[in-house]
């Protein structure tokens, strides 16, 4: 069993803070070579891009790869669509999540792994104003016991 290399690339904070998390998948994508090496030099942002579904094939939109600055007329659009690789259960799994009330699709983190990229798509339920205010105080405490713990060494 060989080891795994796992290159974490950028990561979407904001949708674990905002979204409750049903469930995680692992996709590839289909890029070009100018946007591997943006994807190389960390030139990405996953803030506001969600996966939508076009006929049975699922897309991640409003993913900004920026425009790598050594290529030349071959360079690609920065927010385009771009297919992601699923098998057709997991398709059918998120596509049939989707249909129901309530339910989103949006990108946890962009990574390499085995020198491929890959993307978390997570199956997402929106919170609520009382639940992130929760988090927040969650977050506090767990801040404030990690600073007297150093303190206190």
């Amino acid at each position: 069993m060989s080891k795994e290399n796992i290159l974490i690339i950028q990561e979407n904070k904001k949708a674990r803070f905002d979204f409750t998390i049903i469930e995680v998948y692992e996709a590839g994508m289909v890029l070009m070579g100018s946007e591997v090496k943006s994807l190389r030099n960390k030139d990405v942002q996953l803030k506001d891009s969600y996966i939508s579904f076009r006929g049975e094939e699922a897309f991640l939109q409003n993913a900004h790869i920026a425009e790598y600055k050594a290529s030349s007329y071959n360079n690609h659009a920065p927010e385009r669509l771009r297919k992601l690789l699923l098998n057709r259960k997991e398709l059918g799994e998120i596509y049939g999540a989707l249909r129901e009330k309530g339910y989103s699709c949006v990108p946890l983190k962009i990574y390499f792994k085995n020198g491929r990229a890959k993307l978390e798509i997570a199956l997402v339920k929106g919170k609520q104003a009382h639940d992130k205010r929760e988090a927040i105080k969650k977050r506090d405490v767990s801040n404030e016991i990690r600073s007297a713990t150093r303190r206190s060494r």
